[in-house]
């Protein structure tokens, strides 16, 4: 079994869910048994107010991570210094067991993208990520955590297999892996990859949390699906079977329900996060043999790319 993910990371080992304002009431009311709960930083990077004496309340009784989605840690220009600067403050005020983001870039000429965007994984890129990820962790003062991406497509420039990339950047910074079983799946079905083969040879040791989310399915003209990592669908089947093979191969790790849209009543939730800590109880031990070989008929479009990392 790889080293223990309190390691890594400040989380239990347990399961937990994003935070919503639509359960907060509930969820300060009735104390729920959840092992964490999740934020957004850029949700509260406001002064005061009502958001910050409620999760104020909640990080009394739950630990908390901490998961940005706006730093652009694969920009081609600098981190932004004001951005940072606002995390930094919520790092110190809320303590929070984990803070994660993206292998992504949403930033361009002082433009912000509502989109976490693929990168061409290359040396330039590389040294590029790692620059920023040394940069945040400074900042911030604690050890972070990348997450894999959800992509549709590949760059032809791309001249580095993406388990290795992660790998090298986890070893050049010290930081940890965020792994997204879901963004797993939806990449590989995409690119027309295993994603068994994928689990298979992604550093476990490196990894502070996982998180499982559901997506939408699509069909082009050629009758090929596209998976969209959407977050506003339950976890499905073939997630969780994934989700079980990475258990038995990485041991337990902190567990995240990831919901962004059609938020359903807390109850569902937690009864997706309960399912999560039922196979965290196990490591993992409904198939040994999930999802192998499901991607070999994805869509795996080309893209040549002109330079720089964004």
């Amino acid at each position: 079994m790889q080293p223990s993910s309190t390691l890594i990371s400040g989380l239990p080992l347990r399961s937990g869910v994003g935070l919503k304002a639509d359960h907060i009431s509930q969820i300060l009311e009735q104390k729920p048994d959840i092992g964490w709960f999740e934020v957004h930083p850029e949700n509260y990077m406001g002064a005061g107010g009502p958001p910050h004496a409620q999760l104020s309340a909640i990080r009394a009784d739950y630990p908390l991570s901490l998961h940005g989605v706006g730093l652009s840690i694969g920009g081609a220009e600098g981190l932004d210094k004001a951005h940072l600067k606002r995390l930094r403050a919520l790092v110190e005020r809320y303590q929070p067991n984990s803070f994660s983001e993206h292998l992504a870039w949403s930033t361009h000429q002082g433009q912000f993208f509502n989109d976490l965007l693929a990168l061409p994984l290359t040396e330039e890129t590389l040294a590029l990520v790692c620059a920023h990820v040394d940069e945040a962790q400074q900042a911030l003062g604690m050890r972070m955590l990348l997450e894999n991406p959800a992509t549709y497509l590949s760059f032809e420039d791309s001249c580095i297999n993406e388990v290795e990339f992660l790998t090298q950047v986890a070893q050049k910074t010290g930081c940890g892996l965020l792994l997204d079983v879901n963004n797993v799946y939806v990449s590989c079905i995409n690119r027309g990859d295993d994603p068994a083969a994928y689990l298979s040879s992604f550093p476990h040791h490196f990894v502070g949390e996982i998180h499982l989310a559901g997506h939408a399915v699509e069909v082009d003209k050629a009758g090929l699906k596209l998976l969209i990592d959407t977050h506003d669908q339950a976890v499905c089947d073939a997630v969780w079977e994934l989700y079980d093979f990475t258990l038995e191969l990485a041991g337990r790790k902190p567990t995240l329900i990831e919901r962004d849209g059609n938020i359903p009543k807390l109850v569902v939730l937690q009864a997706e996060a309960d399912r999560a800590g039922r196979l965290l109880a196990t490591n993992g031990r409904l198939s040994a043999h999930a999802g192998r070989g499901e991607g070999k008929r994805g869509r795996g479009e080309r893209l040549s790319h002109a330079g720089g990392a964004s």
